[in-house]
């Protein structure tokens, strides 16, 4: 019976507390922990607005630790690799996202979804992240990005975008 309530009770504190249930001081760790897992209900700690909320981030967060990650322990009758992935000549990481903006898009689709990300962008305030947004956004379609980059700087400019890609 006390294995079913150390199996059962995190459970049940989920469901009864919320997903910030490990927050409520008899739940907490011991050690600090270093993780982006925030906000919900039942938040029983709150960060500052000015921490970054998604890994990775630019602004000096918690980062992977290889060091502290050991060999896996377990047995396989085959070969194990602890190894990078190895791309293909056909992987690519922008290529779905590609075909659907230049091959699926109509005009005017093309253009909602520039207003769109335009809009997001539009909004960062570091100049480096924004031009890596542009750069992730060149990757998909060339073109995509000239547009992405003319809108933001005529935004910064006026109020007003500029028109839709031609």
């Amino acid at each position: 019976m006390l294995m079913a309530r150390v199996f059962s009770y995190p459970d049940a504190q989920r469901y009864r507390v919320g997903t910030n249930y490990n927050e409520i001081p008899v739940n907490a760790p011991k050690a600090p922990v270093s993780s982006y897992t925030q906000d919900g209900a039942a938040r029983h700690g709150f960060t500052p607005a000015s921490t970054p909320v998604y890994a990775p981030n630019s602004f000096g967060g918690p980062v992977a630790d290889a060091a502290a990650a050991a060999e896996g322990s377990w047995e396989s009758d085959g070969a194990l690799v602890r190894s990078a992935a190895t791309l293909h000549a056909e992987d690519s990481d922008f290529g779905q996202a590609g075909t659907l903006y230049r091959d699926v898009f109509d005009d005017a689709a093309k253009a909602r979804f520039l207003d769109t990300i335009t809009g997001a962008i539009g909004g960062v305030q570091s100049a480096a992240i924004r031009e890596r947004a542009i750069q992730y956004w060149t990757n998909v379609d060339g073109q995509l990005g000239e547009a992405l980059r003319a809108n933001l700087t005529s935004s910064d400019a006026s109020p007003e975008l500029v028109g839709a890609i031609e």
